[in-house]
């Protein structure tokens, strides 16, 4: 099984993101990516009543979107989807920057092979800046399968609470 709900993007961007709520910690992946994972806490925290929800996302709360536009001011920033069990599953991402939604929402739904251009996530990382180099994948290369579970990322040896982050 894997399952992952996550905002991901430079540190900065993620900091402005997580300081809007106690909920938030943000855990270092590589090639200067973090990770703010979606936890029910946080999901709770920032869903606005009411607001529309993100299309094609099933853990991303009703406004959401709100938040990524404000928070993809300082740089780009990811909201990823993945659920897997027994090498069956599917992928949601999509990216905003400067404000708006510049790639996505892409989805490999199960049963689809995957693209030539790489699953959601690793395009997705990829616009991030992340490089496969000599990994399988963008997903590899940043470290995305260090953990099986999106809770199993707040282990207290990963997080980082934004108050905690250094400039």
């Amino acid at each position: 099984m894997y399952c992952l709900q996550a905002v991901i993007a430079a540190e900065s961007a993620l900091r402005e993101l997580a300081g809007s709520t106690t909920e938030a910690c943000i855990v270092p992946l590589g090639q200067r990516l973090w990770l703010l994972p979606m936890t029910d806490a946080l999901f709770d925290a920032v869903a606005i009543a009411g607001a529309s929800e993100l299309n094609g996302f099933w853990k991303a709360p009703a406004g959401f979107d709100r938040l990524l536009t404000a928070c993809s001011e300082t740089g780009p920033v990811a909201y990823v989807e993945a659920d897997y069990f027994g090498g069956a599953g599917t992928q949601t991402a999509q990216v905003w920057d400067a404000g708006k939604v510049v790639l996505g929402p892409l989805r490999l739904a199960e049963g689809e092979p995957s693209p030539a251009t790489g699953t959601p996530i690793s395009q997705v990382l990829r616009r991030l800046g992340a490089a496969r180099g000599s990994h399988v994948d963008e997903f590899s290369a940043v470290g995305l399968g260090r953990h099986r579970d999106t809770d199993d990322w707040l282990s207290p040896m990963n997080r980082s609470r934004p108050d905690e982050l250094t400039t």
